[in-house]
C-alpha cells in the first residue's frame, strides 16, 4: 500500500468512527462564523495546489456552528445542482396549492434532451405525474424530467423563490439545452453560466435550512432531504463513504466541471459542504475524473477538519 493511500484510508476510518485532532482546542465556540485553524486551512490547500483547475468551496458543521471556505463567494456554473432550486420551487407550489403532486405532465418526442436520465428512452405521449418528474430529477439527474418540471414552474418561479429564501446569487437561467430563459439570463453577466448560477455559500445555506426543516415547512424539508439521500451518484464529496455513513447530496457536471453539494451525516458532526472544480482541462467523462477525485479527498479533510 502506498503512503497516499494509507492517508486515504485514515480519513475514512477517522470521518467513520471519529478521532480526537489534535488541532481542535483552537476552534471558536459553535456559532461563530469560520474555522480559523491553520492545520485544516493548510491541509486543503495543499491540494489544491495539485489541482489542475479553479476550486471553489465552502463547508459547515451544522452540529457547530464551525465553518471553512475558499472563494466561498464566488459565483460558479451550478451544472446539475440547480435542480435542488427546482426541487425547492416545486415543493414549496405543492404546499402553496398552486400545483399538485398529481398534476400531470407529458413526455413527447420534442421535449427530449440529451444527457443523465432515463426519460429519452421513453415512448412519446408517456403521461407523468410532477411527483414522478421531480423524484426523476433528482435521483437520476434527468435532465428531459428536468425541463418538464421548469415548464409547470418556470424557471423565473424559481427564482422568486429563491429571493424569498435570502438567496440572492441563486439563479436558474434557461432548461437544458434551450429555451425557458429566465429574466436572470438576460443579464450580460450571467450569460457564461450555463443553466443556472450560484455560490457555495449559498447552496450549504439552502442545505442547512432544508436539514433544520426550515425551507416551506418542516414535514417538505424533511421530504427534500430524504429525497437527496436517494440520489444515485456519489462520484464526489462522500465518495469513499457510500454505503457507510449516510448522505443527501446532488453532483453536477459539464466538460471541464465537476461539482457537488450535500451534507455528509458523519460521527464528527453533520457536514454540509459545496465544492465547485471547474477549469478542468481534460474532458473526462469517467468516474475518475480529477474533479471528482479531489472532492472526494476534500469532503474527508473538511470532515475531520470541522468536527466536534
Amino acid at each position: 500500500m502506498t503512503q497516499r493511500n494509507i492517508d486515504w484510508a485514515i480519513l475514512i476510518l477517522t470521518v467513520c468512527f471519529g478521532a480526537n485532532a489534535p488541532f481542535r482546542t483552537c476552534f471558536p465556540e459553535p456559532d461563530h462564523k469560520q474555522a480559523l485553524s491553520p492545520a485544516l486551512d493548510g491541509r486543503v490547500r495543499a491540494e489544491l495546489l495539485k489541482f489542475r483547475g479553479k476550486v471553489s468551496l465552502f463547508a459547515k458543521n451544522l452540529d457547530t456552528g464551525l465553518s471553512y471556505g475558499i472563494g466561498a463567494d464566488d459565483r460558479v456554473c451550478t451544472a446539475s445542482i440547480i435542480k435542488v432550486p427546482i426541487m425547492v420551487e416545486a415543493f414549496a407550489r405543492v404546499a402553496e396549492g398552486r400545483a399538485k403532486w398529481s398534476d400531470e405532465v407529458i413526455l413527447t418526442n420534442a421535449k427530449k434532451v440529451p444527457g443523465a436520465g432515463v426519460l429519452q428512452e421513453m415512448s412519446d405521449g408517456l403521461h407523468l405525474t410532477l411527483r414522478d418528474a421531480v423524484n426523476l430529477m433528482i435521483v437520476v439527474s434527468d435532465n428531459t424530467a428536468t425541463n418538464l418540471v421548469l415548464d409547470a414552474l418556470t424557471t423565473d418561479g424559481v427564482n422568486e423563490r429563491m429571493d424569498s429564501l435570502g438567496l440572492k446569487q441563486t439563479r436558474a437561467l434557461r432548461k437544458i439545452e434551450d429555451g425557458g430563459e429566465s429574466r436572470a439570463a438576460q443579464d450580460p453577466a450571467n450569460k457564461s453560466f450555463g443553466i443556472g448560477v450560484s455560490t457555495p455559500r449559498e447552496m450549504v445555506t439552502l442545505l442547512e435550512r432544508l436539514e433544520r426543516g426550515g425551507v416551506v415547512n418542516p414535514t417538505a424539508s424533511k421530504e427534500m432531504i430524504d429525497l437527496l439521500k436517494r440520489q444515485q451518484s456519489h462520484n464526489g464529496i462522500g465518495r469513499t463513504l457510500n454505503g457507510i455513513v449516510e448522505m443527501a447530496s446532488k453532483p453536477g457536471a459539464l466538460d471541464h466541471l465537476r461539482s457537488d453539494v450535500g451534507i455528509i451525516y458523519a460521527k464528527q458532526g453533520r457536514v454540509a459542504m459545496a465544492i465547485t472544480c471547474d477549469d478542468i482541462p481534460a474532458i473526462d467523462w469517467t468516474d475518475d475524473n480529477p474533479g471528482y477525485l479531489l472532492m472526494s479527498l476534500l469532503s474527508l479533510i473538511l470532515i475531520e477538519g470541522l468536527g466536534k
